[in-house]
């Protein structure tokens, strides 16, 4: 537990991956609830970010996870243009083990102890149903049922805003907005990828899909027979001829062994965190390949829960996912300007904003 202890500490004290502003411990013996909540920064507001429930290695897994999603939520929320800050929690344990009423009832009494400095919402294995059952325990849960004032499936918005960050890279690259045409492999179909998929169908895009969960692929090839399956993803980046490659699972998808064998030209995707380290945004570049910054182009979700703290209107979060396109543009320009890649850029954007709110506060 020491080992542990120390390596969080100097992360969150002496390294660039830090700079968290709160990290909460948060144990429950009686449910056996065991869960960390990372605030990264209230600069813009109160800190948003979904509640990862995961089975991790180990519990020093779990806290540099929360450390990692955290500090992206930060950065995604100021290049969403939200008044909100940067959180993320992560629930440990398999959720089909684990997960009961009791647990999340428990999870929301630790959230509504944080008095709004964060916000959560539904993330990797939790669900609507989720966040009703939290909410019974606090105010700020987000992405709730309809039926319970909430705004639904983040997924939706996630999708479609992933969606129009593909079309700004096809407009960037190729000077056309469409992805008609296009072989676009998507690793992960399920909550996000699955609606993706069908934005790229009815777009005109050639499908290539791959999961680790079989009985996700068969649900898309059931419905689209067009659309093809291979075995993994290292067989799905090795596609020939493919154009985008849309990670739409867990991070770390662009890393040392996938990127020097990816075929595709632009990488735009769901899944956060998808550079492994830092270094990988300038492998890319150097293989002629466009990176689409994660934490922009899958901010649609993001955008749909914040909507809830002020009345859930999905006419209003579609329009602003809409712009998603026009801020991926920004980025790719002034990666250009400034001969960046545009992760880099993106995160300069974002640190701009984020000062700027701290200049104001204290001004």
């Amino acid at each position: 537990m020491t080992e542990m202890t120390d390596g969080v500490l100097h992360t969150l004290f002496r390294t660039e991956q830090g700079g968290h502003e709160q990290v909460v411990l948060c144990q429950d013996r009686a449910t056996g609830l065991k869960a960390v909540i990372a605030i990264h920064s209230t600069a813009l507001g109160p800190a948003l970010g979904g509640t990862r429930f995961h089975a991790y290695a180990s519990d020093e897994e779990a806290v540099r996870d929360a450390l990692n999603l955290s500090r992206g939520m930060s950065y995604k929320n100021a290049m969403a243009g939200l008044g909100l800050g940067g959180g993320k929690a992560v629930i440990i344990g398999d959720p089909d083990v684990i997960k009961t009423e009791e647990l999340l009832l428990a999870y929301g009494r630790f959230v509504e102890s944080l008095g709004g400095r964060y916000v959560t919402a539904c993330d990797v294995g939790t669900f609507v149903a989720d966040m009703d059952v939290v909410a019974r325990e606090t105010r700020w849960a987000t992405g709730r049922s309809p039926e319970n004032g909430g705004a639904g499936d983040s997924s939706v918005l996630t999708a479609y805003g992933v969606f129009q960050g593909m079309r700004a890279s096809a407009q960037h690259v190729w000077g056309d907005p469409t992805l008609r045409g296009r072989k676009v492999g998507v690793v992960g179909v399920g909550k996000v990828g699955h609606y993706l998929v069908e934005h790229l169908l009815e777009d005109g895009a050639e499908v290539v899909i791959t999961d680790v969960r079989q009985e996700s692929v068969q649900r898309i090839v059931d419905k689209h027979p067009q659309v093809t399956a291979v075995a993994d993803t290292d067989a799905l980046i090795r596609t020939e001829g493919l154009d985008i490659y849309a990670p739409c699972a867990l991070g770390g998808a662009l890393n040392d062994d996938s990127v020097p064998v990816l075929t595709a030209r632009i990488v735009c995707g769901a899944a956060n965190n998808q550079l492994a380290h830092p270094g990988i945004e300038k492998d890319l570049e150097d293989r002629g390949i466009l990176y689409a910054p994660d934490y922009v182009v899958n901010a649609g979700g993001v955008i749909q829960v914040a909507d809830e703290l002020h009345g859930f209107d999905f006419d209003r979060c579609k329009i602003q996912a809409t712009k998603i396109f026009d801020t991926t543009l920004e980025i790719f320009a002034r990666a250009k300007a400034d001969g960046i890649p545009p992760a880099a850029a993106s995160d300069r954007i974002a640190e701009q904003r984020m000062a700027e709110a701290r200049s104001a506060r204290t001004a």
